[in-house]
């Protein structure tokens, strides 16, 4: 029994065999496609190294994302649990749920909280933050959720008015349809009184963005090959790290940063866990990560073809980072 006297519970949805199976179909689908075509979706860089490696990245100087949120959500917490006025917090993807702990503060301070419900992917992650978070905050039910944002948005259980915060720009990674289908979905499933709290980075200078995402010390390439490590661990892979080049690109016309892998001479990689084979051409590149850069008038609009209004909206001098506060108009 946690010292509050409030157990916290986990709901396990998505279990290592399922991890391991989507794993395969990514690798498949996305490493056996068409020269030019090849990618991964940028979950898979989550192992423990890749999670030690970003959170270095977070803290680099040219990495503004991560402190630019925080110094947001800091400033205007108050204000944000003061609208949201919500029973229940939910987090997606909340990882050691480090953020969360200004907005539990917020809506604590308001009176108004009764639940939180962190959702991830990483079962061990969630159990030792939940762990943790039932001794911080006595009387707070902690129901943490092992399971994918994209699937598991039914299970998520509600209570009261429901704040749902999605942060990092982490809706960002997704592409313009499936931004679409996850806030269309999302939006159906929050009732009057329900909000949303989305942060989404800014277009700003291309020199800026991509200094963001390939920093001096060579961190961020660390943390995109260590994708490849990841799948030589998993699928019994034997690519060779040093045999790929990290790339960032800004596509002015999406708006959105890449991260690359680029081939440095011919490669191949023998994946036993699959029992096949994957080649790259000299030069050819694997897509790992896109993050999308956003306009107010973008966001504002996206929400509203989901079925959002935006109630608010707080960003600093300089348009680094976007917090918005939007509701379901049902």
């Amino acid at each position: 029994m946690s010292p509050s006297g409030v157990e916290p519970t986990v709901e396990v949805h998505l279990t290592p065999a399922e991890l391991r199976q989507a794993l395969h179909d990514d690798v498949r689908r996305g490493l056996l496609a068409p020269t030019g075509e090849k990618r991964l979706p940028p979950v898979w860089f989550y192992d423990d190294v890749g999670s030690e490696l970003f959170e270095a990245i977070t803290e680099l100087p040219e990495y503004y994302p991560t402190r630019a949120e925080r110094l947001l959500l800091t400033s205007h917490a108050d204000d944000i649990a003061g609208r949201a006025k919500a029973a229940t917090l939910v987090e997606l993807g909340a990882g050691t749920c480090d953020k969360s702990r200004i907005l539990l503060d917020a809506l604590c301070r308001a009176g108004c909280l009764e639940t939180y419900v962190p959702l991830d992917v990483s079962q061990a992650t969630l159990c030792q933050a939940a762990a943790e978070l039932g001794g911080e905050y006595p009387g707070l039910a902690v129901r943490a959720v092992v399971g994918d944002f994209h699937r598991h948005l039914d299970r998520l259980p509600t209570g009261g008015p429901t704040l749902v915060a999605f942060l990092g720009g982490t809706i960002g990674n997704l592409l313009p349809d499936q931004r679409r289908r996850f806030l269309f979905d999302l939006g159906c499933r929050q009732e009057a009184g329900d909000s949303l709290l989305l942060g989404t980075d800014l277009v700003k200078d291309a020199s800026r963005l991509v200094a963001a995402y390939d920093d001096a010390t060579g961190v961020t390439a660390a943390f995109n090959r260590n994708v490849l490590a990841v799948l030589n661990r998993e699928l019994g892979a034997d690519f060779d790290l040093d045999g790929f080049a990290h790339v960032a690109r800004w596509d002015a016309e999406q708006r959105w940063i890449e991260m690359r892998l680029r081939a440095l001479g011919s490669q191949r990689a023998c994946l036993s866990a699959l029992d096949t084979e994957v080649a790259f051409e000299d030069g050819e590149e694997l897509l790992t990560e896109i993050s999308a850069k956003f306009t107010r008038e973008q966001v504002e609009s996206e929400l509203w073809e989901a079925g959002f209004v935006v109630g608010g909206m707080w960003d600093r001098p300089g348009g680094d980072f976007l917090l918005t506060l939007a509701s379901p108009y049902c």
